[in-house]
């Protein structure tokens, strides 16, 4: 466990958030497994059935993150305050409660999954293969949200070292079954949805017990399950998973345009959203560093540190950003054509295209999420939200009107306008906490 109360803001952000940023993306490795396996071994057509399926499980994934960051932020502000017998309540308590949610939202997922994958306009071809990755997917669900949970859990503790480990482990286990399953044993799209069920649900068990571990070096006691400490990781919880959900819904939106303009479209936005993602959430997990940072020192009354925190944490997401810029304008072709490997040259085009309309404002992205994880951490969820639905209700509109009349080119162009409008809203509201927090010192 790790006070990030002290010490040098730079420093302790840099050996905090660097393990969080690896963890991601082993994580984005993960996801990438799949479709990368599906697109080199079966085919275009299976890629393009496990990215529509996709979007689906980020909506899954988003109510798993909202629960990450709800334990999170409420159990680093009680470290941050020394009161370890509510550090103990809020990690029980977490776990339990998304344990029952996770064993109902999968009983949903299998029973709504047909429905969600229709009213995206999943084509014909596409439905069989897609049904099936995604009722496997939804079995190991429950281990999926007890290990974002506990990831939140060791991150609001200072420990950012042990889910990367277990991430790093993980990961490249997924894509060795990926690749057994689908290569040497002949089972298509299920066998890779079965290779991510079996290592997630390893993964979440062994994270559960290493966070049972860590409960015995806590002083204190409290009870397994409290309602007020359950209402204050609510708190926080609801908007975050409701802020991811609403982006993944916006996402299952957009992706219903793509769906229009056929198979092609359909897999190189496949491959070139995987990449996307995996700078977003690269970043995201600089901005989730800083949630628990401001939430620690929040908690401790250190309110300049939070400004000089989010300072070097700007700029260390800043740098990132634009290497990953460099990376997707200069090898874009490359990386993409890492997936795509039928001979799809359409397909190909697209993926490449939607990264260099985007690739270019990853920096102002990059400065939102860094901001959003100061706002999140300070429990203003409020304003997260504005900002956040802000950018999506402007990317989901545009494309709905310049898809149809541009094509893929008119979708991609809506990034960028939300990012921007997204970004100056949380900025804005950013500089006028922090000026009337430190004013009081």
């Amino acid at each position: 466990m790790r006070d990030l109360t002290v010490g040098c803001p730079g420093r302790v952000l840099v050996s905090y958030t660097l393990p969080l940023f690896g963890s991601i993306i082993f994580q984005q490795l993960y996801n990438i497994a799949d479709s990368l396996v599906a697109g080199r071994y079966i085919g275009t057509q299976a890629l393009a059935a496990v990215g529509n399926s996709y979007e689906i499980t980020l909506i899954y994934i988003a109510l798993a993150f909202g629960c990450n960051m709800g334990a999170s932020v409420v159990t680093a502000r009680f470290f941050g305050e020394k009161r370890y017998g509510d550090v103990r309540s809020s990690i029980t308590t977490s776990l339990i409660f998304s344990a029952a949610l996770g064993l109902v939202l999968t009983l949903a997922g299998i029973l709504l999954g047909d429905g969600l994958l229709e009213m995206i306009n999943t084509p014909p071809e596409l439905m069989a293969a897609s049904s099936a990755y995604l009722d496997i997917y939804l079995l190991g669900y429950v281990f999926l949200i007890l290990y974002q949970v506990a990831t939140g859990i060791f991150s609001a503790l200072g420990d950012s070292r042990t889910p990367f480990i277990f991430l790093a482990i993980s990961s490249v286990s997924n894509i060795f079954v990926d690749v057994l399953f689908v290569k040497s044993f002949g089972m298509g799209v299920e066998g890779v949805a079965w290779a991510t069920f079996l290592c997630q649900s390893i993964s979440g068990a062994a994270a559960v017990f290493a966070v049972a571990r860590k409960l015995r070096a806590l002083d204190g006691s409290g009870p397994m399950f409290s309602i007020p400490i359950l209402k204050k990781i609510l708190v926080v919880a609801t908007p975050s998973a409701a802020q991811q959900g609403f982006i993944s819904v916006g996402n299952i939106l957009i992706q219903s345009v793509i769906n229009g303009f056929g198979t092609a479209a359909i897999g190189g936005y496949a491959a070139s959203v995987k990449l996307n993602n995996m700078m977003l959430t690269s970043i995201t997990a600089l901005g989730n560093g800083m949630s628990n940072y401001t939430a620690q020192n929040y908690g401790a009354g250190k309110h300049q540190r939070i400004r000089e925190g989010y300072a070097k944490g700007a700029l260390l997401a800043g740098g990132f950003a634009l290497v990953f810029t460099a990376a997707y304008l200069i090898f874009g072709p490359t990386l993409v054509g890492v997936f795509i490997t039928d001979g799809n040259q359409e397909a190909l085009d697209i993926g490449v295209q939607f990264l260099r309309i985007i690739g270019p404002f990853y920096v102002i992205i990059a400065m939102k999420l860094v901001t959003d994880g100061v706002l999140r951490g300070a429990a203003l969820m409020r304003v997260f939200m504005l900002s956040t639905m802000t950018d999506l209700v402007l990317r989901v509109a545009m494309a709905f009107v310049l898809g149809p009349a541009f094509g893929p080119t008119g979708v991609w162009l809506s990034w960028p306008v939300g990012w921007m409008l997204g970004t100056a809203i949380s900025c804005y509201f950013y500089q006028r906490w922090i000026r009337r927090l430190v004013a009081k010192i």
